[in-house]
């Protein structure tokens, strides 16, 4: 494998995990906007990746880019509160089926993701480095 494979794979990864990590924004900040219980309001997005060559020579190097985000499909989150403006007849307000937890461990594994792939490019950039001190010496 080439070093430049590695940098290639290395910023497909930080890209994919930069898009997780806006999605993962996108829910927590969204996570407390009521709607009404008979209207569609927010639905928590997640990111799915796909594995993809990144050299046709060298099938086996696989980067990895965001294929689609699907929302989730879950009910919206009900919360009982007759006085909200948004209340149904029952007293019931609807709000989005984001689950904050959930979304704090997708934010730590997204970021973590993230630093990794930034320090393997650093490492790959220094073996470089000493590579071509070597050869200049």
């Amino acid at each position: 494998m080439s070093l430049t494979n590695v940098f290639h794979i290395a910023a497909s990864a930080l890209t994919a995990q930069s898009m997780r990590l806006n999605a993962v924004a996108s829910n927590l900040a969204n996570a407390d906007s009521a709607h009404a219980s008979t209207g569609e309001g927010y639905k928590a997005k997640q990111v799915v990746f796909q594995a993809v060559a990144m050299d046709k020579s060298a099938p086996w190097a696989q980067g990895v880019r965001m294929s689609e985000v699907q929302e989730d499909k879950s009910p919206s989150r009900m919360v009982f509160d007759p006085k909200h403006p948004l209340a149904d007849a029952k007293g019931y307000v609807a709000y989005p089926n984001v689950d904050a937890v959930e979304e704090m461990v997708n934010m730590i594994s997204a970021s973590r993701s993230y630093q990794t792939n930034a320090e393997v490019m650093a490492t790959t950039k220094s073996l470089l480095q000493r590579t071509l001190a070597i050869a200049q010496s």
